[in-house]
């Protein structure tokens, strides 16, 4: 019979192998189902107790009392012969004048299987209530994998009991070798062709992270190579390259649950927007609406920047500048919100030049998914721009073959896009079943 045994102290999990942590924090499952359990005994019904768990405590020096109201989703029986589970309890001094103590939980009649232990370690300054409080925290753990199947089984949930998000972060960095950094890379090349048509191209690019609860910094470098060549019917060739590489820096802190600072850098060349080099760095300090703890579900937020952006251009622009720097100002303001019904995320951009404020861009975009009813949702998608910040469009005319292939960015005033769809799926409730027959290995021409 297999025997496996966790060991929990006063406060907290013991450090250890990789399945006791995981172990533990599935069993947190059963905390919440104290609270359902004992409401549903309150009202007289709930879950019915025939279908709960029977279990037979056997412990000599457990607070019985306390164990049947602090862990009410099974029932106690008097006699191992009615019990499905037989948890017995057992202690024995430790060395540093505590108490160690040892909870088997023993599968019985039908239930037979692996026997599971739990080891709950109390110190000497440890009062009886924390004693007992934390026996029965160890009773909950030991008896998730027993009881999820039983009538019980649906009301429970998970909680878990964070520690300090410094502490935390700190024995992380002391465990990782590599300090919480992270770090991505990718390169790629392609070449396709035609007799009378050919492309390449090649991309990388890198990043490297580290997030913590009070400082995050995010490093990124992208680039991409792209060279065109068509033959004409009168049997021209035209060679189009581009070319694009891209630096970007952010470094943040955390000032409260509402508040945070930090800086943007990025440096950037791109034949399409006429930048031999653009330059732009700036301080930034952001105020969320919501505590950031919440972000996953609702957000809105509001960001302001001052900084410098310099431009070296590779051709002479509208305004007969070669290069210039300016002072820029920014405002986001972004919302997201996910809820049962759908998402909403939208944002609100602009930026300004100081030296002339008619230089400057607005930027709306917005999209929303909206389950309408079972199965059926609506998706709507767009944006708008006020565009007036373009110093680097070129005096010279762009080539046909360049607008025709969008390798230059073109003068406008206003950018729109719009998008709205909707989906709809019925048929059977269950879907489970994988056959992978004839499908993701099935030839393109076939098809």
């Amino acid at each position: 019979m297999e025997s496996r045994v966790r060991r929990i102290s006063a406060g907290r999990l013991s450090a250890g192998r990789t399945r006791i942590l995981l172990r533990a924090a599935i069993a947190y499952t059963a905390i919440m189902a104290g609270t359902a359990g004992a409401a549903a005994q309150e009202r007289g019904g709930g879950v019915g107790r025939d279908n709960l768990l029977r279990v037979f405590l056997d412990c000599e020096r457990c607070d019985f009392d306390h164990f049947r109201r602090e862990v009410p989703f099974v029932d106690y029986v008097r006699d191992r012969a009615d019990a499905e589970l037989h948890v017995l309890v057992t202690s024995q001094d430790t060395g540093g004048g505590g108490e160690a103590w040892n909870l088997f939980f023993l599968r019985l009649a039908d239930r037979a299987g692996p026997t599971d232990t739990l080891r709950f370690v109390s110190s000497q300054s440890d009062t009886e209530d924390e004693v007992r409080e934390g026996l029965a925290r160890a009773f909950r753990l030991g008896l998730v994998p027993h009881v999820t199947a039983t009538a019980a089984g649906p009301l429970l949930d998970v909680r878990y009991a964070a520690p300090a998000a410094d502490a935390t972060q700190q024995a992380a960095a002391a465990d990782d070798p590599w300090n919480l950094w992270v770090f991505r890379t990718s390169v790629g090349a392609e070449w396709e062709g035609e007799s009378r048509r050919s492309s390449r191209s090649f991309d990388g690019s890198l990043s490297a992270s580290r997030t913590t609860e009070s400082l995050k910094i995010d490093l990124s470098s992208d680039g991409r190579w792209e060279r065109d060549q068509f033959e004409f019917s009168d049997g021209t060739m035209l060679t189009s390259p581009s070319r694009s590489i891209n630096h970007e820096g952010l470094i943040v802190w955390s000032l409260g649950s509402h508040w945070s600072a930090g800086a943007r850098a990025s440096a950037l060349t791109s034949t399409h927007v006429n930048q031999d080099l653009a330059i732009r760095a700036a301080p930034a300090v952001q105020y969320s609406l919501f505590p950031y703890a919440e972000s996953t579900r609702r957000q809105i937020t509001v960001l302001y920047s001052l900084g410098l952006a310099s431009f070296d251009y590779e051709e002479v622009t509208l305004f007969d500048k070669t290069g210039e720097t300016h002072a820029e100002q920014r405002i986001e303001v972004a919302a997201r919100f996910q809820q049962p019904w759908g998402e909403i995320n939208s944002a609100l951009e602009a930026s300004v030049f100081l030296h002339d404020p008619s230089q400057h861009r607005i930027d709306l975009f917005g999209r929303v998914e909206y389950r309408i009813a079972r199965g059926l949702n609506l998706s709507v998608s767009g944006g708008v721009a006020r565009v007036k910040d373009q110093l680097y469009v070129p005096r010279e005319d762009i080539a046909d073959e360049d607008v025709l292939l969008q390798r230059r960015q073109l003068g406008t005033e206003f950018e729109f896009e719009f998008e709205v769809g909707f989906s709809f799926t019925f048929g059977s409730v269950t879907n489970n079943i994988v056959n992978p027959r004839m499908g993701a290995n099935r030839g393109r021409r076939f098809f």
